[in-house]
């Protein structure tokens, strides 16, 4: 019953991640098809085509269409046409206008392809095209009255300036992946942009309700829902001014929708039933006062709408949503403090876990500290002589004699007995006689006693390797607690403030034109630094690693290079940064290797890896033998290497570790050598660890250095002695590693390691797969093409990290 139901229960995840797969699949077909096609511009187009303002002013088309063409030139044509379209559903002489505009600014627009900065006059090219063609009716119909005029020019006006509206509003419709914190300027402008979408609403009704007064008020209580009283306020003043400015009968609207919206805000801790209750309590407060109620019933109908579209909004988008709307600071803060009380809850949980591990490695640690080692021996004698004692003199008639009356003398006796049948295997003939002399069953006693060693000494072997195993466990313990501990040092660091290397930096970019938005230092340690910057570029060209990096590591007195970046798809838009500190040395490696006898499959093994924070580590390891098995025995240590210094324990007891590991796994003979070399990136220093591994040099022009130690391969002994030897690494050193099957190959040479040397002395190139080519081919001639053994080599060259873009002062230095 048990199977089924997790049968049933992981089927249901399975259906659901499909699900989800599937859903996240549709949308992002559906942003692709909206946004990045340009369907939902052409609906905008629609709206704002028939949007007309106080009853013959129409300038949101040609507004529109001016930042169309700076944002997406490609649509230029389908807006105008579908702006035509829209037009031409209010009236063919507003159609005729829409068109005619849109032809000027297009015309107009062929000068701006030579200018560098077309967008700069992209609000006076939409001021002309507005008033050109309102020039040409007025002439042709000769209707030149002042009234006539000033709407003209009111017209162009507002052309001019819905441009720069528009210019900082459609971009932030578009999703991003960062929230940057928006000015107030932009958010006045969003809602405008969506009072002049909901503008080209105003004729449509259903059952004899406006649409627009649907839609108005779903956007105030959906908004107030999202960004509270302050927000909805807003939307409302400014939805309904721009309701009234295109009808008189709408301008009702803008108290009706302000009053709401601050209601739905102040409400909004009541879900969806406030906000939706206060948008009733204001049409009713509103709708009593005009007319004398004559519009009431209307707007009551166009309330409901709305609060039943409002109703039907899933949470799920009113969440996404609720990222981009504009004045959601507080949702953002509200975000931040539940990351940092998650932070604060891991860090003290992972510091328990360090404290548990701590305490189980000090209990496997605490080896009998207490008992001294002298007692601790004579305890096991004694436990050894009770044994004898038992199977002898138990049944002797001369027990009482011997233990009661000469306890001292018998247990010196059987004890001097003991130590010389453990040592030579017989008694002296000293010995023989006194336990001759004492004992009248003296040759069952030695038998007794030499049949209790073997047993004496088993024990001692195992309890020999349960103290190994426990020191093991103790020193793994130890590891994984120090690792966790330091996370959690880690996740509890607040953030220091750095303000005056911001300041500095805020100045030093902005003298060179740059539009800082945000600027973030999370670190400023030596070799860790952590920078973000949120910065307006206009047309975005690698500054951050050309300009920006060099000035910040003038600064800092450190290399930064840029660590991520994503940036704005729009001219001017907003660039997210990130920098860090680079390393001051660069590894280049090369490897040569060929197994015995030219066969496909070598019981060498090699590795290259990044631990972290600026180290690297380059290993060999040789398992016992040749073919697959001992393949193998290589790769699981290399595995087993990696996993362990990766999660950050420290080389010796990773050694220690893999060792264990391989000695109590299994009761076969399998050893397996390893050459390990971690190598600081930032201070170039190296750490070798060589366990049962051959020598390695270090070339650094024409001298030659050894590296060299004397351990046991791994799995031969539980314990083995890691001895850790470090080295000074420079500029243009080559580190050369390889196995035994190479060192151990040369035929006929007295001295392999002086040849060796004299070998990688001669070879004039500094490229390390040469260098590994050359010295292994110099190994397989001198055995006349024969592969004794598996050969490996492995040589890196240290070089000093050079970046791209040098670093920029910032201050003028005096002569």
């Amino acid at each position: 019953m048990l199977q089924a139901l997790t049968k049933r229960e992981d089927q249901q995840v399975v259906k659901q991640s499909g699900f989800q797969r599937g859903m996240q699949k549709v949308s992002t077909g559906f942003y692709t098809l909206m946004m990045e096609k340009g369907i939902f511009h052409m609906v905008l187009s629609l709206l704002l085509g028939r949007a007309i303002i106080l009853s013959s002013m129409a300038p949101f088309g040609v507004a529109f269409l001016a930042v169309i063409w700076w944002l997406k030139r490609p649509l230029v044509i389908p807006v105008t046409i579908m702006m035509a379209a829209g037009a031409s559903t209010y009236s063919y002489g507003h159609a005729g206008f829409v068109v005619g505009s849109s032809a000027t600014f297009l015309l107009l627009s062929l000068g701006l392809y030579k200018i560098s900065h077309p967008q700069r006059w992209l609000p006076l090219l939409a001021l002309s095209a507005s008033i050109i063609p309102r020039t040409v009716s007025l002439a042709l119909l000769d209707r030149w009255q002042l009234y006539e005029i000033t709407l003209m020019l009111a017209e162009g006006v507002l052309s001019f300036i819905l441009v720069l509206i528009f210019m900082q509003s459609i971009p932030l419709l578009s999703p991003q992946r960062y929230q940057p914190t928006l000015k107030n300027e932009e958010i006045v402008c969003l809602i405008i942009l969506l009072a002049s979408v909901l503008t080209g609403m105003i004729g449509w009704e259903i059952s004899g309700v406006a649409v627009v007064d649907i839609f108005a008020r779903y956007l105030v209580i959906l908004l107030a829902y999202i960004a509270g009283a302050a927000i909805g306020s807003t939307v409302g003043v400014v939805t309904g001014l721009v309701l009234s400015l295109s009808n008189m009968e709408h301008v009702y609207q803008m108290s009706l929708l302000a009053f709401s919206g601050l209601l739905g805000g102040l409400l909004k801790e009541g879900k969806k039933v406030g906000v939706s209750a206060g948008l009733i309590v204001g049409t009713l407060l509103i709708g009593f006062y005009v007319s004398n109620g004559a519009y009431l019933p209307s707007s009551l109908w166009a309330t409901a709408w709305a609060v039943v579209l409002f109703v039907l909004t899933p949470n799920s988008w009113v969440r996404r949503i609720s990222r981009h709307v504009p004045g959601t600071d507080e949702h953002q803060y509200e975000q931040q403090k539940y990351l940092q009380k998650v932070r604060d809850v891991t860090a003290v949980r992972v510091g328990k876990f360090s404290d548990v591990f701590q305490a189980l490695s000090k209990s496997f640690s605490h080896l009998e500290v207490t008992r001294e080692q002298g007692e601790e021996h004579a305890e096991e004698i004694d436990y050894f002589l009770s044994h004898v004692t038992e199977k002898t003199c138990q049944s002797c008639f001369k027990k009482e004699k011997c233990w009661v009356n000469r306890f001292d003398d018998t247990h010196e006796m059987m004890t001097d007995l003991m130590m010389e049948l453990d040592e030579r295997g017989e008694p002296t003939r000293v010995t023989r006689k006194n336990v001759d002399q004492h004992c009248v069953k003296s040759q069952k006693l030695i038998d007794t006693m030499n049949h209790e060693l073997s047993f004496y000494h088993a024990n001692k072997q195992l309890k020999k390797q349960v103290l190994e195993s426990r020191r093991f466990v103790a020193e793994q313990l130890q590891g994984v607690s120090e690792v966790m501990n330091n996370f959690a040092k880690e996740i509890v660091k607040e953030r220091e403030h750095h303000e005056e290397k911001e300041q500095v930096i805020y100045h030093a970019l902005e003298r060179m034109g740059m539009v800082i938005q945000k600027l973030e230092i999370y670190s400023l340690d030596s070799g860790n630094m952590d920078l973000e910057l949120i910065v307006e570029i206009e047309n975005y060209r690698g500054e951050g690693a050309k300009i920006i990096a060099p000035v910040l590591s003038d600064i800092l007195g450190e290399t930064i290079v840029v660590t991520m970046e994503e940036i704005s798809p729009y001219p001017s838009g907003r660039c997210y940064l990130t920098f860090g500190s680079a390393k001051h040395y660069a590894i280049e490696s090369g490897v040569a290797h060929a197994a015995k006898g030219g066969g496909f499959i070598s019981g060498d093994s090699f590795t290259m890896m990044e631990l972290g924070r600026g180290k690297y580590a380059l290993a060999i390891s040789d398992g016992m033998g040749n073919g697959v098995r001992a393949h193998e025995e290589s790769m699981e240590t290399l595995r087993l290497l990696k996993q362990i210094l990766q999660s950050g324990i420290q080389e010796s007891v990773a050694i220690q570790s893999i060792n264990s590991i391989l000695s109590l796994r299994t009761n076969d003979e399998i050893f397996s050598t390893l050459d390990l070399a971690v190598i600081d990136l930032h201070q170039a220093t190296s750490k070798f660890i060589k366990v049962g591994s051959t020598p390695s040099f270090i070339r650094r022009g024409n001298q030659i250095f050894t590296v060299e130690s004397g351990n046991l391969p791994m799995g031969i002994i539980p314990e083995v002695d890691v001895d850790m030897t470090s080295e000074q690494l420079k500029a243009g050193d080559l580190l050369i590693m390889m196995s035994d099957g190479l060192f151990e190959g040369p035929k006929h040479i007295e001295n392999v390691e002086v040849w060796l040397k004299r070998k990688i002395r001669e070879v004039s190139s500094d490229d390390p797969q040469e260098v590994a080519d050359l010295l292994l081919e110099e190994v397989i001639r001198t055995r006349a093409g024969a592969i004794d053994d598996d050969m490996t080599i492995l040589v890196a060259r240290i070089d000093r990290y050079m970046p791209e873009w040098s670093s920029i002062p910032t201050d003028k230095k005096e002569a």
